[in-house]
């Protein structure tokens, strides 16, 4: 497996491990699948050189199994312009293989290189395995938003997890 940086051919890849976690319904606060449409202005928001979203792809057949994503804080707020948010999502049939780890690591990395000094995430508050992976890698909880999230059978709240880079 290697970690590349996407390209626009992977949007759709990308889109498909999102909905995965759209359909489990604990792992984003969004309730129905999205479309590469609807994706592609956040896609095209998101640069290489300073915010980069990067793929973990098979080296056995170039399928895309997870992705992680360094995005802007309020963007064009200059006092802000060393924090990023980082998302990561892994393939349903490719868990508990320690993807997740090597995409946090390579996320934290990435920060460094590109001088970014804070990396927060976003998180349900009931993404237990989100919340472990997090404060493995030294996240700590900067803030609790509660019962935010209103979805068709529950209510829930949103963790925000932070760390020095």
């Amino acid at each position: 497996m290697q970690i590349r940086t996407a390209t626009q051919s992977d949007l759709e890849q990308i889109v498909t491990i999102y909905n995965q976690a759209v359909t489990e319904g604990n792992c984003t606060a969004d309730i129905e699948p999205v479309t590469v449409a609807d994706r592609k202005e956040w896609f095209n928001g998101h640069t290489p050189e300073r915010y980069p979203i990067h793929v973990m792809e098979s080296t056995r057949n170039s399928e895309i199994i997870a992705w992680c994503s360094l995005s802007a804080h309020r963007k064009g707020r200059r006092a802000l312009q060393n924090v990023a948010e980082i998302s990561y999502y892994v393939d349903i049939s490719h868990r508990n293989r320690g993807i997740g780890n090597r995409l946090i690591y390579h996320g934290l990395e990435e920060a460094k290189t590109l001088g970014l000094h804070n990396l927060f995430a976003i998180l349900l508050d009931t993404n237990q395995i989100s919340i472990v992976l997090l404060e493995k890698f030294g996240f700590s909880r900067w803030g609790h938003l509660p019962d935010i999230a209103e979805f068709p059978d529950r209510i829930c709240g949103q963790y925000i997890y932070g760390r020095k880079v």
